[in-house]
């Protein structure tokens, strides 16, 4: 479940889809090797590629530009006082970072709530994790999502073309991270980033975990507002999955 790209970056698209083409292709080769390594979940890769690559196409080329088409409705970029567009794109990338995160954060915690929750299911649906489950994403979802990055991209305007690039990558590998069926996970580094076992639980079918771990990069969040699951004190043998098989056109739509 991953933000949109946007920024004031030119680049042309040819040579964004050799490059997207191209990481795909990394992501296959490495993310599979290390996964196959050291698996933290029983997976039959064989089972289940074929439906994850079709939700991945049916992802990219319908959900996400219909999402894109919606948001552009949306009045959600502030102004930007001058005096924090001065500042080293450095700096206002790493508060892009902070304030897109922030709002992925409670966007994420609404869509667990009963009245949104329609609009997530897809990408809860699946019932085994590895780095390709969680490209899902329903377009209502995908469209709220969206939404802090849009507002948070204001501060990128301007960048240097290659910050589109950046974002891109970011974003995908992001999200092939959190849902890496690995068991990687430190204490220590939790206080700063999520890993794979501390995104894990979140998708755990037990109840207890529902709402827990939605921060989507810093976990802190989580620690903050009180949805911090500690997965040192989680079950190692998860479950995933929402117990129910609604039609796919409705979880596509998030309806």
């Amino acid at each position: 479940m991953v933000g949109l790209v946007r920024s004031g970056c030119r680049t042309t698209m040819n040579n964004v889809e050799k490059f997207v083409i191209l990481l795909l292709l990394l992501r296959i080769l490495i993310l599979t090797r290390l996964e196959r390594a050291q698996p933290a979940h029983p997976i039959s890769y064989r089972d289940v590629w074929r439906w994850d690559a079709l939700a991945s196409v049916v992802f990219t080329f319908a959900v996400y530009p219909a999402a894109v088409f919606l948001d552009n409705y949306l009045p959600i970029r502030p102004v930007v006082p001058p005096t924090v567009m001065a500042l080293p794109l450095v700096v206002r990338f790493f508060l892009y970072l902070i304030i897109a995160d922030f709002g992925h954060y409670w966007v994420h915690r609404f869509l667990h709530m009963p009245f949104l929750w329609r609009a997530h299911k897809w990408h809860h649906y699946p019932t085994y994790m590895y780095w390709l489950a969680g490209a899902r994403g329903s377009i209502l979802q995908q469209t709220l999502v969206n939404v802090p990055y849009i507002f948070a991209g204001v501060l990128l305007d301007f960048a240097p073309w290659w910050i589109a690039l950046v974002l891109i990558t970011k974003n995908t590998l992001q999200n092939d991270w959190m849902h890496l069926n690995v068991p990687w996970g430190w204490h220590w580094l939790e206080w700063i980033i999520v890993t794979p076992r501390y995104h894990h639980i979140h998708h755990s079918d037990n109840p207890a975990h529902y709402r827990g771990n939605l921060a989507a990069m810093f976990p802190i969040w989580d620690r903050l507002f009180g949805t911090y699951v500690n997965p040192e004190k989680a079950p190692r043998n998860l479950t995933f999955g929402i117990g129910e098989h609604p039609p796919a056109i409705r979880m596509m739509l998030g309806v």
